[in-house]
Parts: C-alpha cells; structure tokens; sequence
C-alpha cells in the first residue's frame, strides 16, 4: 500500500494548490513576527459568507492525520480533506492594492465568487445564487 492509499495518513502533493511567490514571501514573513517559524498555514473552506461557501486561513504546528500537506518555499499548507474538494487546483496569491493587501484564492472550482475574494459559490450547487449584500463587498 502506498501512502496515498492509507487512510488516516497524512499526505504530501504539491500540485494540489498552488501558490505564488508574493504568498510565500508574506507567509514567511508572518512566520518570522510571530516567532512560530515551524508552523504551516491552514487554507480550509467553511459554510458561511455571501456567497455560501468561505475560506480560512490559520497557523496550526502539526498536520492532523488526514491532512493533504503542500510543501513550497520553504512553508508548509494544510488542507483538510474536505477543503481538498474545493480547493484542488486553487491558486493562493497576497495582493496589495491601494485599499490595503491580503491573501486572495483564484479558485477554478468556484461557479461564482464574491467581489472580495472571500467567498464563492461552489460548482456543485452549494452555496446562494449571488453575492448581493456583501459586507465586506460593499465596504470598497
């Protein structure tokens, strides 16, 4: 059995989500002024925002058991199994704009996502119809 085929173990594919160099350099950076050097980012995907579906984001030391690991520039991400669904061939990126910078996921496997970037609507049906009444949206 290969570590692929093994459930409970935790996995390393580095062409599950991408992510840019403007991420990493901002993911080590916060690395370093938080002194937890050793820890990966979590990128999960939750219920919730205007769109239906939302992404995290979280520092996090040990990868669970179930846990899909990209390793890339040296930093770590962990993707929980359902996050995989939704994310798999995602594309972290941190932009900076004029009204500020944050981490933004260009996602393929969203029908539609809201103007911020936060949330989305995925392409198998979950998620509300538009991203109308957006708070975050709407603040720009």
């Amino acid at each position: 059995m290969t570590l692929l085929e093994q459930p409970n173990e935790t996995k390393v594919d580095n062409t599950v989500l991408t992510v840019t160099p403007s991420a990493v350099a901002i993911i080590k950076n916060l690395l370093q002024q938080r002194e937890i050097p050793n820890h990966a980012l979590r990128v999960f995907v939750t219920g919730g925002g205007c769109s239906g579906m939302q992404y995290g984001m979280a520092f996090q030391e040990e990868a669970e058991p179930s846990d899909t690991v990209v390793e890339t520039g040296g930093i770590r991400l962990l993707i929980d199994a359902t996050s995989l669904i939704y994310l798999t061939g995602a594309t972290v990126d941190y932009v900076d704009t004029l009204i500020g910078g944050g981490f933004r996921i260009d996602n393929p496997n969203a029908a539609s996502s809201c103007g911020c970037g936060h949330s989305f609507k995925a392409n198998d049906g979950s998620g509300a119809e538009s991203s109308e009444g957006c708070s975050t949206c709407s603040s720009y």
